[in-house]
């Protein structure tokens, strides 16, 4: 379990990364487009989900964002119930509550654009918890490695 646990946590962190790499490229696409005379307006935006130019970017940042890391956190925290490790249910619950806060503020950013400031700092404190929650498991507390053997052995 602790590999399952270490695993999603892990994964958290990297679809984060992969988060900040999308969203880059799809604004590098539409700077790109201003740069050769494109202009940014309603229609251009409603081609993006249309199919039109840059579209990949955003939609790599929604999926991933609005749909992979939420599933991988809500994972994570259940997973933590069969890990028994201190601190596993608290990091898992600490990174669910952060990739919470990040969606919500996600769709705010539409009604108030300065929400993307903490949106981009919220995105750091994901990929903080979710890699301490993976650390915890991976430097068991001389007592626990205890603990998990002698459940190993009256399990057997």
């Amino acid at each position: 379990m602790r590999r399952i646990y270490a695993g999603l946590a892990w994964t958290i962190a990297g679809a984060v990364v992969v988060q900040a790499a999308a969203v880059a490229f799809a604004f590098g696409g539409m700077l790109n487009l201003v740069a050769e005379g494109g202009v940014v307006d309603k229609a251009l935006l409603e081609s993006f989900q249309a199919g039109g130019v840059g579209e990949l970017g955003f939609a790599i940042h929604g999926i991933v964002g609005a749909g992979l890391i939420p599933l991988l956190a809500i994972a994570l925290l259940v997973v933590s119930f069969f890990v028994r490790v201190r601190g596993a249910k608290l990091w898992a619950a600490i990174t669910l509550g952060l990739v919470v806060l990040q969606v919500t503020l996600g769709f705010s950013i539409v009604g108030g654009p300065y929400l993307g400031l903490i949106h981009g700092a919220n995105a750091l404190a994901v990929v903080a918890a979710a890699t301490v929650a993976a650390l915890r498991v991976r430097r068991p507390a001389a007592h626990e490695g205890a603990e998990e053997a002698t459940t190993d052995a009256v399990a057997a």
